[in-house]
């Protein structure tokens, strides 16, 4: 509304600046009533004694560890087979594979460009 730039709502047509206004005012009254009672229920809770959070933290992150570096074994065990049909085809260093990788389309693990030091770093993980 700030911007001045006039818009239709598709599922509102008819609704003009001032019903807009009012529908926004109204959503953000609610978020703040929700955000009232979402702080109170855990007042209240710890009051009661209950123990937020995980009961086991650490177990949770020693899990989340052995997770994350099996996804990362997997996509490096699917990704060195194109690196090498790289370096066969006389592509040998990192930064220029990793330039290869990224003309080809192929995205990291984290659904980015690739750089030298992951090249680097996924030849490294599959010795």
């Amino acid at each position: 509304m700030e911007s001045g730039v006039e818009f239709v709502a598709v599922d509102m047509p008819e609704a003009n600046r001032l019903t807009i206004h009012i529908l926004a005012a109204v959503a953000e009254h609610e978020r703040e009533m929700i955000s009232q009672r979402t702080k109170a229920a855990l007042q209240a809770a710890k009051k009661r004694g209950v123990k937020l959070g995980s009961p086991t933290p650490k177990k949770g992150a020693a899990i989340r560890s052995i997770v994350l570096q099996n996804k990362a074994d997997c996509f490096a065990t699917n990704t060195l087979p194109i690196i090498k049909e790289l370096q066969n085809q006389g592509v040998t260093s990192y930064k220029s594979l990793a330039s290869a990788l990224n003309v080809r389309g192929i995205p990291t693990a984290n659904k980015r460009q690739w750089h030298g030091t992951t090249v680097k770093n996924i030849i490294k993980r599959s010795m």
